[in-house]
């Protein structure tokens, strides 16, 4: 079987963030940059899936870019989709660009799950997190029938996926100044 592919998502409009929310600095570097560094000590290709007008900070040479398809659709999934379009039938490990605390170790532990075909979500406090997760190739079927306001947790949870307790700060999730200036804290301590 093929190793995954990883993939940052970052495709989001990041209105609440007042927009470019991979170039969101934390701890002097970029959004995109913390996730960026997790996938790639666990794995051998990582790409980045964004809209074709999402501005990303450059990026480490080999790292590609793949730009989702429909521009106007905005979905939490869709990057996950175009992924498992372009992996060639292999299974894809997705992070999201805000979610930078997720750690090598927690990257890990989905994948060690991931021994079937079946999803893999993080979990933390109960609550599943389809932003960081295994996807095999199969879920791609789930994907492409999900309806455009569907919440992605409903859609992910269709998959029966196994789920992974992970530590809750490590899903921090940046969406606004004040997640920021957490993460930037909790950054600080470490």
């Amino acid at each position: 079987m093929s190793a995954p592919v990883g993939v940052v998502l970052a495709g989001g409009a990041g209105r609440r963030m007042g927009g470019d929310k991979a170039l969101a600095p934390l701890a002097g570097r970029p959004l995109l940059d913390h996730v960026l560094a997790a996938l790639r000590t666990v794995l051998g290709e990582v790409v980045v899936a964004a809209k074709g007008d999402t501005a990303l900070p450059p990026l480490p040479a080999g790292v590609a870019v793949w730009r989702e398809s429909g521009e106007e659709e905005r979905h939490p999934l869709l990057g996950i989709r175009e992924a498992l379009r372009r992996a060639a039938g292999r299974a894809v490990l997705v992070a999201a660009v805000d979610l930078p605390l997720v750690t090598p170790s927690d990257l890990r532990a989905l994948l060690a799950a991931g021994a079937s075909d079946r999803a893999v979500l993080a979990r933390a406090a109960g609550r599943p997190q389809p932003l960081l997760a295994l996807y095999p190739p199969a879920a791609l079927a789930v994907l492409d029938a999900m309806g455009a306001s569907e919440p992605a947790t409903t859609v992910a949870l269709r998959l029966d996926p196994l789920l992974v307790d992970l530590p809750p700060g490590r899903l921090l999730n940046i969406n606004d100044a004040a997640d920021l200036a957490r993460a930037e804290a909790l950054v600080s301590r470490t």
